[in-house]
């Protein structure tokens, strides 16, 4: 069986898209930021034009400030969330500040004692939220001695109606969705994964293991920061739709199925640089009867070459219903399998001892049990997507 070096349609689909991805993820993120431009003037005029009328002077300065915060939260959810952290700790420096000053008066005594307040009380993880009390008791110790009962109330008033202002037009004004960038971070990792492997088939079978080992060993190490990168996106996203009124539109059907194609992944990852480790370290291993075989690796060359196409198919499958011009599962199916077929004729081969060399019977293991796991990996996720796909709705 040879591996045809001509790209697939899927691969040249893939590559067309990527070359387009710069000029339209500008296009999207002008777009984007002229959004939340217009959603921030919203929500300070808002707060504005509702706090003014109530506020000391007529300058509700803190309602807008609140405003501005929750409506450049990054999700719904996060706005919510920071609302609440945000008016709690407003109340508790506002309060703060009325008990110092009923206790020592507006003096520098009342600020040490709120400074050692917001050290020493609490845990050290609350760092924050300490300083944002002191700092609200600090600014408002002389409102609260001149009036003690207005200084407290109406920055609690104003923070509540900022912070109300913000969570509904962040909410109600094209909340915000972290799908696309989401989708992107991890289409590019298994793209980094299958060119990996693409290249490591292509350096094994042209006699350059001792010469491109150790950088293959070096980008498989890289592909962790790849991964933590893309996890952050995992994570905002599902988190994006949590509370959002746009998921009416998208459903949370996405949110599942990022994650679990996230995790296989990164189960595949560790099986790319076990491979790339395997290969590195037979690379400078100056025993001669320790070295892989000529014809195994060459052989393993061709399964590497099958593996970079499943990954590539693999996140190339819909994760949701519907007409889609990439990946069929059917075409994933096929991947999968010709790789699984090329790890049973090779381990077939290396029983029969056609391949192996007495000496190096520990390499030959490694490299073909990390072959197994990342297909079983690929083939596992196949089938809980398949399953998803047939009994989802619509």
């Amino acid at each position: 069986m040879q591996v045809s070096t001509t790209p697939s349609r899927l691969t040249r689909t893939i590559t067309r898209r990527t070359a387009r991805r710069p000029t339209a993820r500008l296009r999207t993120d002008w777009a984007a930021h002229l959004a939340h431009g217009a959603k921030t003037v919203a929500a300070a005029l808002l707060a504005w034009g509702i706090a003014a009328p109530w506020s000391p002077g007529g300058h509700p300065y803190l309602a807008v400030a609140t405003a501005f915060l929750m409506v450049n939260a990054s999700t719904v959810y996060r706005s919510v969330t920071q609302a609440a952290r945000n008016v709690s700790a407003k109340v508790a420096g506002l309060v703060l500040a009325l008990m110092t000053v009923r206790l020592l008066g507006a003096t520098a005594g009342a600020v040490a004692v709120i400074a050692l307040v917001a050290v020493l009380a609490g845990p050290r993880r609350g760092t924050d939220d300490r300083l944002q009390i002191a700092s609200t008791a600090v600014v408002a110790l002389t409102a609260t001695a001149a009036d003690p009962m207005n200084g407290l109330v109406s920055p609690i008033l104003q923070t509540l109606a900022g912070a109300v202002v913000g969570i509904l037009v962040n909410a109600l004004v094209l909340p915000p969705l972290h799908l696309d960038a989401s989708d992107f971070a991890v289409h590019e990792v298994a793209r980094a994964m299958a060119n990996l492997l693409d290249d490591m088939g292509t350096g094994l079978g042209r006699h350059r293991l001792a010469s491109g080992a150790h950088a293959w060993l070096h980008r498989a190490r890289r592909l962790e920061q790849r991964l933590t990168r893309a996890e952050e996106q995992v994570r905002n996203a599902d988190e994006s739709l949590r509370w959002n009124t746009r998921c009416l539109i998208h459903g949370r059907r996405k949110e599942t199925a990022h994650s679990e194609t996230f995790n296989a992944l990164r189960g595949v990852s560790l099986q790319v640089r076990g491979i790339a480790r395997t290969l590195a370290d037979n690379a400078r291993d100056q025993h001669s009867g320790h070295r892989l075989g000529q014809e195994f690796l060459a052989r393993y060359a061709e399964t590497l070459h099958l593996a970079g196409e499943a990954v590539r198919e693999f996140t190339a499958l819909p994760t949701v219903p519907g007409p889609s011009d990439t990946a069929s599962p059917e075409q994933l199916r096929m991947a999968i399998d010709r790789a699984l077929a090329w790890h049973t004729t090779m381990t077939g081969l290396i029983g029969e001892g056609s391949l192996t060399k007495p000496g190096a019977w520990h390499l030959y293991g490694s490299l073909m049990t990390d072959m197994e796991r990342l297909l079983a990996d690929l083939d596992h996720e196949h089938a809980r997507r398949a399953m998803r796909l047939a009994f989802a709705p619509g």
